[in-house]
Parts: structure tokens; sequence; C-alpha cells
């Protein structure tokens, strides 16, 4: 590894408060697919799609831990319910931005050049994927008290005040408490293959874009789409 690129790694590792001992591991997780793929060395870099997947697991292990320790009243199907909304594509996409994440992804040039290190999709997956890596090198207990350090206040909210997770409705309620407000959405562009596309959604205000959010349905992508609107509009999401 390139001095360079530890360097910035160990940058990363201040920014997380987690001394790592394995850097490849967190390269790992910040390298995207099309980074490995335009490598031109004969062995080509790990990208971080199966760390991915295990990260996807102990957030969900260390979240739903969390919620049924300290809420003893919610039932099984409120806690299922607001569990997904804490780990929705949208929320870690939040969560990544608080890290900085995207400032150190390792990106194949298409994909910087398409603003890969803003894509909520890309951002969220790569939190995925350094969740995984610092349970690899700091065990279960670390990995805890890293992820809890950035979503637990957002947990402890959703979990006491519920989650209104209709942002469309939301929004449009908001923008007509004064009368009528002409407001659509459009999708502005599709990626990936055709059983895993995600959709870019935008709303509009008389003409004029207020927010825009992207998902694995036409619906999702509105609906993140409204969200970023009204945190735009600074109006209450809940």
């Amino acid at each position: 590894m390139q001095k360079k690129r530890v360097q910035q790694l160990q940058d990363f590792c201040k920014i997380i408060g987690i001394k790592m001992n394995d850097l490849s591991l967190l390269d790992m997780a910040l390298t995207h697919t099309s980074y490995a793929h335009e490598a031109k060395g004969r062995v080509k870099p790990q990208h971080n799609e199966r760390i991915e997947f295990l990260g996807d697991s102990v957030l969900s292990v260390i979240v739903s831990t969390y919620m049924y320790k300290n809420f003893p009243k919610l039932d099984e199907g409120k806690l299922t319910k607001l569990r997904a909304y804490l780990v929705c594509e949208a929320s870690l996409y939040k969560f990544a931005k608080t890290i900085c994440l995207g400032d150190y992804l390792l990106l194949g040039k298409g994909e910087e050049q398409s603003g890969g290190r803003e894509r909520p999709s890309l951002l969220a997956d790569a939190f995925e994927a350094v969740l995984g890596a610092c349970y690899l090198d700091q065990g279960l207990e670390r990995a805890q008290t890293y992820l809890l350090g950035i979503m637990q206040e957002e947990i402890d909210y959703i979990c006491t005040h519920g989650v209104y997770s209709d942002f469309k409705t939301n929004l449009q309620e908001y923008l007509q408490r004064d009368g009528d407000a002409d407001i659509s959405y459009r999708i502005i562009s599709s990626s990936g293959p055709e059983h895993n596309k995600i959709f870019t959604a935008e709303v509009m205000l008389q003409g004029r874009s207020i927010g825009k959010g992207s998902g694995r349905s036409k619906k999702d992508a509105e609906q993140h789409a409204a969200q970023d609107a009204l945190q735009n509009l600074h109006a209450p999401l809940h």
C-alpha cells in the first residue's frame, strides 16, 4: 500500500475514533467495485462488496440489541419497523456524511466523474463495509461502541417519538399549509442491472427543484426526494 494511502486511512481512523490493526481491511472497505475493475495490475485490489455483506449483519445485530435492551415497551412489530427506518439507505447515507466517508473512497474514473462520492447508495454501502472492517479488526464490542457513537442519538429519538415515514404526504401538507402548491416528482436517472436498479428522483415546487433522492424503486426514490426537500426546507420530519 502506498504511503499516501496509508496516511489517508490513518486520517480516517482518527475521524471514526478507531486505531485499526490491519489497515488493509479498511482499505478494502473503502474500495468500490469500479476502482477494482479498472485496476491495471496483475492482482486486482479487493473491493468492498463482501465486507459490506458482513457489515450489514453486524449493523442489524448492534441496532437490534440496543433497541431490545433499551426500549422494552416496544413490541416486535414496532421494533422491526423502526429498525428498518434506522438502517435504510437514506439514514446510512446521512451517517456516512457525518464521518466524511466519501472523501476516502477509491472510485473508478467513471464513477468519480458521475458524482459517486455523493451517491447515497454508494455511501450507504460503504458505511456498512467500514463497520464490517471494524468488526473483523476490533471485535463486536468495539464495533458497537463506534456505531452507537454515531447512531445512538438518532436511535433514541426514533424509538421514543416514532417516525413519520410517508415523507411525500408530510411534504405536501407542509407546503400546502398556506394554500395550494404545485408539487411534482420525476425520475431523473437510473443505474445498475435490471434486477438491482437504483432510481434517482427529483421533487419540484413551482417548477423548481427542492430535493433529490435515490432508492431501489421509483416510489422509494420519490420518498427520499421528499425527505431531502423537508430537510432542505428545515421542515419537521416526524
